[in-house]
């Protein structure tokens, strides 16, 4: 359905599908009472992209880096867990701050 722009829209699962030993299913939905996809909105995205930060900053450093912190084992990135350098294009550059006159 995503790949066809399309979201379940409040129906119920038609049906389920399992995997080998029935930890992993995924519910399956009809096609003709699907509904389009909502836009992303500025809003959203802001949302999403603020979730994101909290999830990819490392709260010793303050560097956000491309992927997730694993804050529940580590608590910070491996630079400030036990020293490994980070490699420079791990990690997002800060934003640029403005040197405009005041």
């Amino acid at each position: 359905m995503r790949e066809m722009g399309l979201r379940p829209g409040g129906q119920e699962p038609a049906a389920r599908i399992e995997c080998r030993g029935g930890r992993r299913f995924a519910w399956l939905y009809r096609i003709d009472l699907a509904k389009p996809k909502l836009p992303m909105t500025l809003a959203k995205e802001a949302a999403l992209d603020k979730a994101m930060a909290a999830r990819q900053t490392c709260p010793q450093c303050r560097r956000r880096y491309h992927h997730v912190i694993p804050l529940r084992t580590l608590g910070s990135c491996l630079e400030c867990h036990d020293g490994t350098p980070a490699d420079p294009a791990t990690y997002i550059a800060p934003p640029a701050t403005h040197q405009l006159a005041a």
